[in-house]
């Protein structure tokens, strides 16, 4: 039997603040029992244009600079800032991890050695930062699909394959929007995934933009062996992925709903399993058995 791993997916959601970040932490390991947390990495200047990073934020009320650039260098984390994001994660046993948006973000936090990176779905056909982590990094590379065509999943395996890196690659369902009315999840991606790259990558996974649990329940009947969702201490707070996000007592029911799932996709051991060996001997109707009438029963 094997358990979906869940990820709180902090990315932004700190508003920049290492104090709120720990405390995410603390309470996605030791109140909701998550397996993993994950933030952001972006080198601004070389993720966005001059355009793009003067330009200003296209929801002011959510912006914390004048440009969507300072708004951006507000919210992002120095490299020295995640390794100590990593040590705590240690000290509350949970597993830290990070998506990275360009190559020179990839280098710095595979420095960091975590047991997985992921690439989001806006950055998964950039084939200098997914030849980076095929090069220089030995831990999984998680990857979104949101947003990509058929012919660029496969572009995107095929390049992981010739660079020996697909073993250790994880393909997440995903639809991008923020949130995701549920008639546009499409659940059945993760079949499709799994049909078409099920013996060519490591794991197939599902990462939800939408509103709820019970999605998160069915992705794992369908075979996610991962479930990422975003997470907030409050959905109120000032952002563009708080109002899709988890808050903890959301993130603590989706930890157990998912764990108590996956624990009953079995099949039974024996044709009849102990537990409904009394229940058999007092309610089983065998033929040829004498029945006791009504008044008989206790």
């Amino acid at each position: 039997m094997h358990i979906p791993r869940v990820v709180a997916e902090i990315g932004c959601n700190h508003k920049g603040d290492m104090d709120i970040a720990r405390r995410m932490i603390e309470v996605a390991a030791r109140f909701a029992g998550a397996d993993y947390v994950k933030f952001q990495k972006r080198c601004n200047r070389e993720l966005l244009t001059a355009e793009e990073y003067d330009a200003p934020h296209p929801n002011p009320a959510n912006s914390y600079g004048r440009s969507y650039g300072e708004h951006r260098e507000f919210l992002e984390f120095s490299p020295e800032q995640h390794r100590e994001l990593l040590e705590v994660c240690r000290t509350h046993g949970i597993g830290y991890s990070t998506s990275v948006w360009d190559p020179t973000s990839a280098a710095q936090m595979a420095a960091l050695e975590p047991d997985y990176l992921k690439v989001p779905s806006a950055c998964n056909l950039n084939f200098d930062l997914l030849g980076l982590l095929a090069r220089e990094y030995r831990g999984d590379i998680h990857i979104s699909v949101g947003m990509t065509t058929p012919e660029e999943e496969e572009d995107i395996v095929a390049f992981l394959e010739n660079a020996g890196a697909a073993g250790r690659t994880v393909l997440y369902a995903c639809t991008s929007g923020y949130p995701v009315p549920f008639e546009q999840v499409c659940l059945l991606e993760i079949r499709r995934l799994t049909e078409r790259y099920g013996t060519r990558v490591k794991e197939i996974a599902f990462s939800g933009h939408h509103l709820g649990i019970a999605v998160d329940v069915a992705a794992v009947t369908l075979g996610a062996t991962w479930v990422e969702r975003h997470f907030t201490l409050d959905r109120t707070w000032k952002g563009t992925d708080h109002a899709a996000s988890l808050e903890p007592d959301g993130l603590r029911k989706l930890v157990r709903d998912v764990r108590a799932v996956a624990s009953s996709l079995t099949y039974k051991e024996h044709s009849i399993l102990a537990i409904e060996e009394p229940q058999r001997a007092k309610l089983k109707r065998m033929p040829g058995v004498h029945v006791r009438s009504c008044s008989g029963w206790p």
